[in-house]
């Protein structure tokens, strides 16, 4: 007796280009914070745009999209990675994807300020759990969550760039390792200036992660142990003992 005939058909999946912005400085000298929705790339950020442009280049990469949360930092992330690939192409901006909003450091008693700094980030986080006392991450979901549906219902495009941010990051390759769930992993490291790649299929569950954390500059990470907000946090404190 003959084998029944397979129906089985290659899956065909587009491509997410998922990245974080480049490296800024969110003190000034005097240990003032600076306001993060106006700061923009430093140097070593600008280092790490270009080079993660000169990755798609050389790896012949085009996008179909560009699309950025509309802080001046994942704007500027995007020109410089534009620039090197050769492409003409106005970034368009979801607020929806803007990073998670914390509250005014202030009002945030002292005893609980190291909490407020890396609690968010660290394992898996509850929904309930604040930013810097302000949004929650299940807040993070529910706005970033619906944007990523949209984007995946637009079959206009087969390769896109998201040009994003740490926390905003995490919240969309977490539901992508969850296979369309809310589950935050707060410890999934995001360079600045990285690289994600996601495949995404016709199904909401149909996701594939290719490449997480991938920092042209340092692809090894050789020089960095510590997390975004643990080195954050120490800046802080130094500043405030001035």
């Amino acid at each position: 007796m003959s084998a029944p005939a397979s129906t089985f058909q290659l899956p065909a999946r587009r491509r997410i280009f998922l990245m974080r912005h480049g490296d800024v400085t969110y003190f000034d000298a005097s240990g003032r914070a600076i306001d993060p929705d106006t700061v923009p790339l430093n140097d070593n950020g600008r280092a790490q745009a270009t080079a993660a442009g000169r990755a798609f280049a050389e790896a012949g990469i085009r996008f179909d999209r560009v699309i950025v949360s509309g802080l001046p930092r994942t704007v500027e992330t995007a020109q410089r990675v534009l620039a090197e690939t050769g492409q003409t192409i106005e970034p368009e901006i979801e607020p929806a994807w803007r990073e998670i909003r914390g509250g005014k450091l202030g009002e945030i008693p002292a005893a609980d300020l190291e909490a407020a700094f890396l609690s968010v980030f660290d394992g898996i986080v509850d929904e309930r759990t604040r930013f810097l006392g302000g949004e929650t991450i299940g807040d993070l979901f529910d706005r970033a969550l619906p944007a990523l549906a949209a984007l995946r219902d637009d079959t206009s495009w087969d390769t896109v760039l998201l040009v994003l941010h740490g926390g905003v990051n995490r919240a969309i390759l977490s539901h992508a390792l969850t296979a369309g769930g809310r589950t935050f992993f707060g410890h999934l490291a995001q360079a600045t200036g990285c690289i994600n790649a996601l495949d995404v299929g016709t199904e909401p569950r149909d996701w594939v992660l290719r490449t997480i954390n991938y920092a042209p500059p340092s692809p090894l990470h050789r020089d960095v142990r510590n997390t975004t907000m643990e080195m954050l946090y120490a800046q802080f404190i130094q500043y405030r003992r001035r």
